[in-house]
């Protein structure tokens, strides 16, 4: 079974209420995720326990370069950011390395499967 890992509390409400609907990671994804694969969306520190938040299919897979990101896929990861610019920072502290628009990273959208 295949999970996306989120680490901020603050991601698991956004991921309850429907605001995050997708997650923006560094580098290619695209042989580990591929679209209709079901997942568990979990949140938790790394070492730590998760909380399992719901079960989820993929739409969508795609790999890109952040530059080339629209606001809309950047809202749909963090609904706080709309610019390229701060995403590329966001990801930075997240990946704890600096992360340019000349990345590679790869857009993930789900959905929630209710039980």
């Amino acid at each position: 079974m295949y999970a996306l890992n989120f680490y901020s509390p603050i991601v698991a409400e956004q991921l309850r209420s429907g605001r995050k609907t997708a997650t923006i990671r560094l580098g290619d994804k695209s042989a580990k995720y591929r679209k209709g694969m079901i997942v568990q969306v979990l949140a938790g520190m790394r070492f730590s326990p998760r909380e399992r938040v719901f079960a989820a299919v993929i739409d969508k897979v795609e790999v890109k370069m952040l530059s080339e990101l629209s606001p809309r896929e950047i809202e749909h990861d963090n609904p706080e950011i709309r610019r390229t610019e701060d995403m590329a920072s966001f990801l930075s502290q997240l990946y704890n390395r600096e992360v340019t628009p000349d990345d590679l990273v790869t857009v993930i959208r789900f959905s929630q499967i209710k039980e």
